[in-house]
């Protein structure tokens, strides 16, 4: 797959600009502020119908504009395919393909394939568990549309639930029987989740680990770990158990909903024992092992987008890290940066043939 031309119409900070692209190396530079990341955002934003950044799609439109407009031409299987995403105030999101709009979002994850790498991505480390299952739920639901399915069902009746046991507190009332149509709703949708959650980690723990010896010299050791109230029993028997404690805060405490990774090193949380490099080299690995993992699911090599990779990382590393994706198992590389000399002298070393694309 190759992102062949992109257009921006009112996007972010760019008024109109159009792009054409290498179907191997790509390098945007410019001064900080003048839009590079940007560029791998809209990008990221035809791919997911979201930005990576700011997922208020309203907020993405230009100062003083009402509408913007992300247009690309990819070629996919030796097909050509046109992708439209746009965003009017006031309205609903539009993605198109090939002309037809998706009537939902949902049924266009997955087409167009791709990994981010950001400076952003310390969130994973430092945020709470809620940034962690997003990251899992986005690597498996980019080749699992079931999976995708099951998820967006349960966040609706998980939404379904809180609203009643906020209802029954406004309310002084209490209905057993009709909440408990819910918690065998979430059980019957939970399971399942969990189940493709443990089974996703088995299989990409070692593809985790493996990048990240080839990043790091092979001289930390990392894991990660999955914990979930589920690992406990059944949901709807833990619903049952914390009935009490749900009517108290007004909403579902237990569940899938809470669940998280935990991020190791040498057997020592990340977050505190890690440096910045080790961290980044963590999240690199994280993320290049989710670029193979979704390659060999659906059988399309992602797109993969490097934004300021030479922040925090040492030039060992960055070496480490090019050599890798230079590797002819990835398909088409976007890379920002604030140095042109320093990334062209770096993109020479590659084997591949490159555009150097500066913004003024």
């Amino acid at each position: 797959m190759v992102l062949k031309q992109l257009s921006l119409l009112n996007y972010k900070n760019f008024n109109q600009r159009d792009f054409t692209f290498n179907p191997k190396m790509n390098c945007i530079v410019g001064a900080n502020g003048i839009g590079k990341t940007n560029v791998l955002d809209a990008i990221y934003h035809l791919s997911f119908g979201k930005s990576y950044f700011n997922p208020i799609s309203s907020q993405n439109i230009r100062h003083g504009e009402d509408f913007f407009v992300i247009d690309a031409l990819l070629e996919k299987e030796e097909k050509s395919e046109k992708l439209i995403c746009s965003m009017k105030k006031g309205a609903k999101k539009v993605v198109k393909r090939n002309g037809k709009v998706y009537e939902k979002l949902a049924d266009h994850i997955g087409f167009m394939p791709l990994v981010m790498i950001s400076p952003a991505d310390r969130d994973l480390i430092t945020e709470g568990s809620e940034t962690r299952r997003k990251f899992i739920d986005g690597v498996i639901s980019q080749s699992d549309k079931n999976y995708l399915n099951s998820l967006l069902n349960y966040q609706k009746v998980l939404s379904q639930r809180n609203a009643l046991l906020k209802y029954f507190a406004a309310n002084q009332t209490f209905d057993l029987e009709t909440l408990s149509v819910y918690n065998s709703q979430l059980s019957q949708l939970a399971q399942p989740i969990y189940e493709k959650r443990k089974a996703f980690l088995t299989q990409f723990i070692p593809i985790f680990q493996s990048q990240h010896q080839a990043i790091s010299g092979g001289n930390e050791s990392v894991t990660i770990s999955y914990s979930s109230d589920l690992d406990q029993g059944a949901l709807e028997a833990l619903l049952v158990q914390n009935l009490s404690r749900d009517r108290a805060l007004q909403y579902t405490s237990v569940g899938i909903h809470k669940d998280d990774l935990q991020f190791e090193l040498e057997g020592h949380p990340i977050k505190k024992f890690g440096s910045q490099g080790q961290q980044k080299s963590f999240l690199i690995a994280l993320k290049l092992a989710q670029f193979h993992f979704i390659k060999e699911k659906s059988n399309t090599t992602p797109i993969l987008l490097l934004d300021d990779i030479f922040d925090k990382l040492d030039a060992q590393r960055v070496s480490q890290l090019l050599g890798l994706v230079n590797d002819h198992a990835y398909g088409q590389i976007f890379i920002s940066d604030t140095h042109a000399d320093r990334t062209e002298a770096v993109l020479k070393t590659t084997q591949h043939p490159y555009a150097l694309i500066s913004l003024a």
